[in-house]
């Protein structure tokens, strides 16, 4: 039996632990777990977990949710979505669930987190990923999503071929576009230039996608984030195609005018934000490096202090 938990079931682990759940209800091989919190649980628990997307809607049955990762035992699986902020704490917490042989695959927003948890379970193989969707947790038990972007990219420089194939092949069966790269650093470093600066950019001048390709003064903005990161990044090892730049605003434009990031939502609701991650890493980084990021620099300040 192969046991699959999802930590955090949110925009992101709501949608895709949804699939597995969804696939595997009566399977005799595979068991899906979701650990989630509060009128979130108690809903999921009562009718399942609800996902609209633009071409469907269905509801996902796990084998269990629970707040008590006591309940699960040990998996072979553990697919971390929780808020990058609270990486360390919701990692620790899941220690029942992690045994010697559970693979941890985070799927956050930053670029830090198989530092982040290789620092508090040494033992362990963790995996990298990243996941390109426009997802949020509407209300308890009901994840909508918008567009029709809804990837995964997994992989690990050091990760068991077998493992990692396997995940691949558990993935795709259920209906999740699934990909193994083969550089999975160069992968999250993409999706991090385009996260990074849209995230940045919707919470400072509190806009959507649409109201930033709007205005010329606002992609003058983002071109100095996207210069900025892209040094950081060159000094790092990593280089971007030339077209990136262009592939971002094509992205962009592609989106509803009204897509925002999560980050900026956070910020409307006064909610916990993920700037460290998102905003301070590249200036902490920049400085590690030796790299001006005075663009930056002045947003991640004036963000500290909204």
């Amino acid at each position: 039996m192969i046991k699959i938990a999802i930590a955090g079931i949110g925009g992101v682990g709501g949608y895709f632990g949804g699939l597995l759940a969804s696939y595997y209800q009566n399977s005799d091989e595979v068991e899906v777990y979701f650990i989630a919190r509060g009128e979130n649980e108690s809903t999921i628990r009562q009718q399942g977990l609800k996902i609209k997307t633009p071409g469907s809607t269905f509801t996902a049955t796990p084998k269990l949710v629970t707040s008590d990762p006591t309940q699960i035992g040990e998996a072979d699986l553990l697919i971390c979505c929780t808020k990058s902020y609270d990486l360390e704490q919701s990692i620790t917490q899941l220690k029942p669930c992690i045994g010697k042989q559970t693979v941890i695959l985070p799927l956050l927003n930053g670029i830090d987190s198989y530092e982040r948890i290789k620092t508090v379970y040494p033992e362990n193989e963790v995996w990298e990923g990243c996941v390109y969707i426009v997802s949020r947790l509407t209300e308890p038990g009901l994840v909508t999503v918008t567009g029709d972007v809804n990837a995964l990219f997994f992989g690990s420089t050091n990760g068991t071929e077998a493992r990692l194939e396997s995940a691949l092949q558990l993935f795709t069966d259920a209906g999740i576009k699934a990909t193994l790269s083969q550089n999975i650093q160069q992968t999250i470093w993409e999706k991090y230039l385009f996260i990074s600066t849209i995230a940045t950019l919707t919470s400072y001048l509190n806009t959507s996608i649409g109201g930033i390709l709007a205005k010329t003064e606002n992609m003058d903005l983002l071109h100095s984030l996207l210069s900025e990161l892209k040094q950081v990044a060159n000094a790092k090892g990593i280089v971007f195609p030339e077209n990136s730049t262009n592939a971002i605003k094509e992205r962009m434009a592609k989106l509803p005018y009204e897509t925002t990031s999560s980050m900026h939502t956070d910020y409307q609701k006064g909610k916990n934000a993920e700037v460290d991650s998102l905003t301070g890493y590249v200036v902490k980084l920049g400085k590690q490096l030796n790299i001006p990021t005075p663009t930056y620099e002045k947003l991640y300040t004036a963000l500290k202090n909204k």
